[in-house]
């Protein structure tokens, strides 16, 4: 669970946060549960307020079993009555047998020792793994491995059922399956507030069950291609790539995890050597790098008239930008190859600013910061917070307006998809709409307005705690709306890449447009390929922005 250095959470904060995720997933998805699953939820819910926790507690935790001795949770009552509770309505099993896997997982060496020593003719090895390889030599039944544990402890060992109940509701909260229980937060805690957009059964990830099913295949494709990779068979690798090329998704929930796995796929087809099955699963992929490396298969092969085809439709229409940069960089080669002169590439001439600062222990951006203060009215040290800021601010009301498959709960600080393409594409007609809106009305006052009207609810863009009031007053009265509307502009177009990269300081006068976007590097350093990003595009629209240069005195 997310938890807060200021905040105390409630003793029963777990059972909280389980009970509002089965509300949203049933307030969501009551129509594409099954009865098994509607039955779970109707079982849990009859259990007694400290069975609800243990149940809680024990299917949050890495099992499948446990010590009912070693159990310990001070909050709740006596725990054989919780236990008692949960296997009488099925939600708990006892152990009929134990495997050595599990054994081993419930006991310590020392525990191990003593149950195994009388059976064990040579000396006990002195660390577990020697002492579980000497055990294996036993070739025990699994009920014997029962039998030695109860030997040491002879309490019950139990595992909660319900497993993947469990997991089939985290993912229609979630809408993923990386997050679980653990990455809960709930927003009466004090830790976060959340902006209320609204939920929809009509913008829901999966529209029916068919979508859930057809998402757990491609998981469960997943899974089994990471089997295989451990076993390091590459024939096995082939075959199964094979089958899986002709294949295609019907759902737009699956879109992203098959694009996912037909690119990581495709990538150890590279690796073995087979181009033509990595080229024809990259074709099956919407997800960057999918055209970058199909356009290197096209160079490895030498069909210089296709990757030339290639290079052409990515910068006619890129995905984002290191896509944009890898045509870029590859186009030359294919003209030349091709026999075709390429276009000389102009190289950056950013401006610079030397700057001599003593060596006095704090940050480099402070110091220079400081240095700056005497030619500019303030000097802020920001990295990606104010840019960012104003961007989240700019957008809000766009960033949580519902979309399908967009937001699956009411604790999300920006939708699924605001790091993809898609994020553009599916709101493009709002976004045009709302840019023109701040063109005609002006940017700074509806910062002000949105700084007033969102302060504090949670959003990824938004740094509530570097950026304040003052500060977002005062870039917007200096900063030109044409300038902050082209950033803006790009941001949206890649999301994810250009939400980092900013210079590190922003140097205000008290003039509109006297700033100065400023990138400091200490000797050393050089500058990242974000950076050089932003700054050729500052370069090409009269953003003012320079590179400090510094040097110890």
């Amino acid at each position: 669970m997310a938890e807060s250095p200021n905040v105390e959470l409630p003793p029963h904060y777990y059972r909280d946060n389980f009970l509002a995720l089965c509300d949203a997933v049933q307030s969501q998805y009551d129509d594409v549960l099954s009865a098994s699953e509607h039955e779970f939820l109707e079982t849990y819910r009859g259990l007694g307020f400290d069975a609800q926790c243990l149940y809680v507690r024990l299917v949050s935790r890495v099992g499948p079993w446990f010590r009912e001795s070693r159990l310990a949770y001070p909050e709740l009552g006596p725990l054989p009555e919780c236990v008692d509770e949960l296997l009488a309505c099925g939600l708990a099993e006892v152990a009929g047998s134990l495997s050595l896997e599990e054994l081993a997982g419930l006991f310590t060496r020392a525990e191990l020792a003593t149950v195994a020593g009388p059976l064990l003719d040579t000396p006990l090895p002195r660390n577990k793994p020697g002492l579980l390889a000497a055990i294996a030599e036993l070739a025990l039944e699994d009920e014997e491995y029962l039998q030695l544990a109860a030997t040491v402890d002879d309490g019950r060992i139990i595992a909660v059922t319900g497993g993947e109940e469990v997991q089939l509701l985290q993912l229609l909260f979630f809408g993923n399956r990386r997050q679980g229980l653990t990455d809960f937060v709930l927003s009466d805690l004090g830790v976060a507030r959340y902006y209320p957009y609204p939920l929809d059964r009509q913008y829901r990830l999966f529209p029916h069950r068919e979508a859930v099913q057809e998402y757990m295949a491609v998981a469960g494709l997943g899974d089994s291609w990471y089997e295989l990779r451990e076993l390091g068979e590459p024939a096995d690798l082939v075959e199964m790539a094979t089958q899986l090329a002709p294949l295609v998704v019907e759902h737009a929930s699956s879109e992203s995890g098959w694009h996912r796995l037909c690119n990581n796929i495709a990538r150890d087809m590279e690796r073995l050597g087979e181009l033509e099955l990595a080229a024809r699963l990259y074709r099956h992929s919407g997800r960057h790098p999918a055209r970058e490396r199909h356009l290197r298969i096209l160079e490895r092969m030498e069909d210089w008239s296709a990757a030339l085809q290639l290079a052409q439709a990515i910068l006619e229409a890129p995905w984002c930008e290191e896509e944009r940069d890898a045509a870029r960089r590859v186009l030359p080669r294919i003209h030349r190859r091709l026999g075709d002169k390429p276009r000389p590439r102009s190289r950056d001439a950013f401006v610079r600013l030397d700057l001599v600062l003593p060596a006095a222990g704090e940050r480099v951006e402070t110091l220079a910061a400081r240095q700056l203060e005497s030619q500019w009215a303030a000097v802020h040290y920001v990295e990606n917070s104010l840019m960012n800021t104003l961007f989240g601010l700019a957008f809000w009301e766009q960033i949580f307006t519902p979309v399908p498959g967009a937001f699956h709960n009411p604790y999300q600080s920006v939708p699924a998809d605001m790091y993809s393409r898609d994020f553009l594409q599916r709101r493009r007609a709002l976004l045009e709409a709302r840019l023109a809106e701040l063109r005609a009305t002006g940017a700074a006052a509806a910062l002000r307005l949105a700084y007033r009207q969102y302060a504090d609810f949670q959003c990824r863009w938004v740094d509530w705690r570097r950026v304040d009031r003052e500060l977002v007053e005062a870039a917007a009265t200096v900063i030109p709306d044409e300038h902050l509307l082209a950033i803006w502009e790009r941001m949206l177009f890649d999301p994810r890449e250009n939400r980092r990269g900013f210079p590190d300081l922003v140097a205000l006068g008290d003039a509109p447009g006297d700033y100065c976007l400023v990138e400091v590097k200490g000797p050393g350093d050089a500058l990242q390929e974000s950076q050089k990003r932003w700054l050729r595009f500052f370069g090409a629209r009269d953003i003012p922005a320079a590179v400090a240069w510094v040097s110890w005195a």
